[in-house]
């Protein structure tokens, strides 16, 4: 019997700074819900909207997996390894901390909005040496099928590599289709992110921005009530 946990997009956290708008689906910053600290090896998704011209000054990570995923404007980066480089609509940036790194996420358009999904996965090893990726996926990849973002560098999958045995996907359902996953391990667990429409697993509806978590099982299949926008996370479930 699987294990599952629903979090409604009406019960995260939320945090309004003038210059960025966040929701929190785990424990961040003032935020904290004991129940909601981390899934496994996801540590945080926030649902951030970044205010033209604003962004995040220069600050330090250090062994932590960082993903970025861009929905809607631009983010322009900035890291001490010399990179500067923005960030676009269907891009994905991984940072692997590692040792230590200090960066600037800005959007740069003085008058649109950016929204963007930042995600922080635990590694599998500490002390790694810094490292930065990003890349371009075609959104026609992933129309009722699973387009594989990011993965273990350790696979062969495609995607951006991360120091961890996790695997993102991103997928456009069409109402009425249908996608199946299979889990790479019994150790593994999925949380499914509804960023646009509605789709239902087993016996559970989840619409815009809610977000279902499984464990304890082989596997799932979920069905779109209406064209949605979905991401799967599968992580270890034991850090």
């Amino acid at each position: 019997m699987s294990k599952t946990i629903f979090h409604a997009a009406d019960k995260r956290g939320h945090a309004d700074h003038g210059w960025l708008n966040a929701h929190h689906s785990f424990s961040f910053a003032n935020w904290y819900d004991p129940n909601k600290v981390h899934f496994g090896a996801l540590r945080v998704l926030n649902d951030d909207i970044v205010a033209g011209g604003e962004g995040f000054g220069r600050h330090p990570h250090d062994n932590m997996e960082i993903i970025t995923i861009v929905l809607d404007g631009k983010l322009e980066h900035k890291d001490s390894m010399g990179h500067t480089q923005q960030i676009l609509p269907n891009e994905v940036q991984v940072m692997s901390a590692g040792t230590g790194v200090t960066h600037s996420e800005y959007n740069p358009d003085p008058k649109e909005a950016a929204n963007l999904l930042q995600t922080w996965i635990f590694p599998d090893k500490k002390n790694v040496q810094p490292r930065y990726d990003q890349k371009m996926f075609d959104p026609q990849e992933r129309i009722n099928k699973l387009q594989a973002l990011v993965s273990s560098i350790d696979n062969v999958d495609e995607g951006l590599k991360i120091h961890q045995d996790a695997h993102i996907y991103r997928t456009t359902l069409e109402a009425g289709k249908s996608v199946a996953h299979q889990l790479h391990s019994s150790q593994h667990g999925a949380y499914i992110f509804v960023i646009d429409g509605s789709v239902t697993i087993g016996d559970q509806q989840l619409g815009k921005r809610d977000a279902l978590g499984i464990s304890e099982t082989a596997g799932f299949e979920m069905t779109a009530n209406a064209t949605s926008d979905v991401l799967v996370f599968e992580v270890p479930m034991l850090v």
